[in-house]
């Protein structure tokens, strides 16, 4: 299969960014406010000079598109905000930028047009890069590795990623690279698309599909409280992460890769990803 890429998960789970899915628009909390309040020593000074070089949807505000059923990436909280890799990032980056972040929470396909239109700043889900989304957005420098996995019920004759041809029903998220995939090795016949990947695992327990395909963080989440799953040692793919922007909207790409380009260097993406997929 032209897309499967078989090595060993443990040595591929260091950085892994998903997709994800729910409805609403809902700001986090005031932590961009206060920093922005604070002014601090290592990037007020540059934070307001690249605030006042882009446009944004709302003025002040940087308002990131999102799916929030996937942890540990986008998380609905019980008080109805957000956390998790994804949301802490984008934190970061308006506090860099003198914005405040506003998370408006979507469908997956529908987080991907709104960005892709305008209606968003950006839209940061886990969106992987690829030649069909490059024509339509711009994306900002990659912030991380992600691996798409495959979890069967425990005892499945699907003992690795080209056993999925055995497969007589593959469940996927909707609109995600997985499912992509996975109707280019197998056909459409085989697969099925679900709003977000909790559907897709309740499915497999239910008996309606084989296996699911999909990123390694959730994936280990889903089988933790899910007892009788597994994930295969065979992963199905290996996947760059980036930042998705209307096309052309030149000056907010820059700020955004400037801001990443500084978390990157002083640690900051890395501790986020450490806080929520601590090292094994």
């Amino acid at each position: 299969m032209k897309k499967l890429i078989t090595f060993a998960l443990a040595a591929a789970m260091c950085l892994s960014l998903a997709a994800c899915g729910s409805s609403g628009s809902t700001a986090t909390p005031a932590a961009s406010a206060a920093a922005s309040a604070s002014g601090s020593a290592s990037g007020s000074a540059a934070a307001g000079s690249s605030a006042a070089a882009v446009t944004t949807v709302e003025a002040g505000k940087l308002h990131m598109s999102t799916n929030a059923q996937f942890p540990p990436y986008e998380m609905v909280k019980d008080d109805g905000t957000f956390e998790g890799i994804d949301v802490e990032i984008a934190q970061a980056i308006a506090d860099k930028l003198g914005l405040e972040l506003v998370v408006d929470d979507m469908d997956f396909d529908a987080a991907l047009q709104a960005a892709q239109t305008g209606k968003s700043d950006m839209v940061m889900a886990g969106v992987t890069v690829n030649d069909e989304r490059k024509a339509v957005m711009d994306f900002s420098d990659t912030y991380a590795n992600g691996v798409q996995v495959i979890i069967v019920k425990s005892g499945s004759d699907i003992k690795t990623a080209d056993d999925l041809s055995k497969a007589g029903k593959i469940g996927t998220q909707r609109g995600t690279t997985g499912y992509i995939y996975c109707t280019d090795d197998f056909g459409e016949d085989h697969v099925t698309a679900y709003d977000d990947g909790a559907t897709a695992v309740q499915a497999l327990l239910n008996g309606q599909v084989d296996a699911v395909v999909i990123d390694s963080a959730p994936a280990k989440e889903y089988v933790k409280a899910n007892p009788g799953l597994t994930i295969l040692d065979s992963t199905y793919t290996n996947e760059d992460y980036a930042i998705g922007i209307k096309k052309g909207n030149t000056a907010l790409l820059n700020a955004i890769n400037g801001a990443l380009d500084e978390l990157k260097a002083d640690g900051t993406v890395q501790s986020i990803i450490d806080k929520y997929i601590p090292a094994a």
